[in-house]
């Protein structure tokens, strides 16, 4: 019990939105830096960034806010002639905070860069002008990234497979699922749709639970049991805000918008394909291997209980964020 409750403490979700640190080169070695933060965030932590001993600061940081949902800091740098090639760049205070950072880096000349930094890379050297890698794959990465290390995502699409378990009606849930998702991350990122971050983040923990409750629950005749691609489709939309969400806090570029959201968007399809294939074979080489069937409580009740706990935690977790 212990193990599971210090389990509980470091499974990693996606409780704030991510931050953005942006560098706009405006001339040789000269850049415009961009530090945007959630208003909302873990108590006692302090994510800052880290520019290379030889970027100089021009001046004091400009604070400023952004509906009340986002902190701005913004000051300029010298890094030298040579810019910033070879140098590092990185965050501090990953490790307690649990949010990750978009770092978009944009040259006078080549492409932009973009790069997730979260606990596991904490750091990102920056390449010659020739080697950074297309925004497609950028943010095809960051998708598959953002939903795999999403914990809360995760354990919604297990709840899923745990509630739908023959495969046309499974498929058709979460086809659901994708299609309300979807929905939502265009129309948030393209500033159509605007909601509270923090709220959203802890709505999609309240669905978890919901889900959760449902697995327990003993009554086959329930409208989610009946029509579970309707609650996928509901929450789908709800994950869909968490997901734009972050994104268009962080503000991409009208130019990059269209192509970084398609990206984004396939790189959550592919995990969760993933997720599915990889609960499907796991079924099917059970059965192959002539394993006698686990009894339920091992392979529902027990899960489900496991589900519900860790999302209560993070509701809990989230509510006291609104706070602080």
């Amino acid at each position: 019990m212990t193990c599971f409750f210090v389990f509980i403490t470091t499974a990693r979700a996606h409780p704030l939105a991510p931050a953005l640190l942006e560098l706009k080169e405006l001339e040789a070695g000269r850049y415009a830096v961009l530090w945007r933060t959630s208003v909302a965030r873990v108590q006692g932590t302090d994510v800052q960034p880290q520019l290379p001993p030889a970027c100089r600061a021009l001046g004091p940081a400009r604070l400023s806010a952004e509906e009340n949902q986002s902190q701005v800091l913004r000051w300029d740098v010298d890094c030298g002639a040579a810019g910033l090639v070879g140098q590092t760049l990185a965050v501090s205070g990953l490790e307690r905070s649990r949010i990750s950072v978009i770092l978009r880096l944009e040259p006078r000349q080549g492409e932009v860069v973009t790069r997730l930094l979260d606990l596991d890379q904490p750091s990102y050297t920056v390449p010659p002008p020739a080697a950074p890698p297309p925004v497609f794959r950028g943010y095809l990465a960051l998708g598959i990234e953002h939903l795999l290390l999403g914990f809360d995502h995760v354990l919604f699409v297990l709840g899923l497979l745990l509630l739908v378990r023959h495969l046309r009606p499974l498929l058709v849930t979460v086809t659901a699922f994708t299609l309300g998702h979807s929905v939502t991350l265009a129309l948030a990122t393209l500033g159509l749709v605007r909601v509270n971050p923090a709220l959203t983040e802890l709505a999609i923990a309240a669905s978890i639970v919901v889900l959760a409750l449902e697995l327990l629950r003993p009554n086959p005749h329930s409208l989610l049991r009946r029509r579970p691609w309707l609650m996928a489709l509901a929450f789908g939309l709800l994950h869909g805000l968490g997901f734009a969400g972050a994104l268009a806090e962080v503000g991409l570029p009208a130019g990059e918008i269209p192509l970084a959201l398609l990206a984004f968007n396939l790189g959550i399809e592919l995990a969760q394909l993933m997720l599915v294939s990889a609960w499907l074979l796991l079924a099917w080489s059970w059965q192959r291997a002539g394993v006698r069937p686990l009894p339920a409580t091992v392979t529902l009740v027990l899960p489900a209980y496991g589900i519900g706990t860790l999302a209560a935690f993070w509701c809990l977790e989230r509510t006291a964020a609104l706070w602080t």
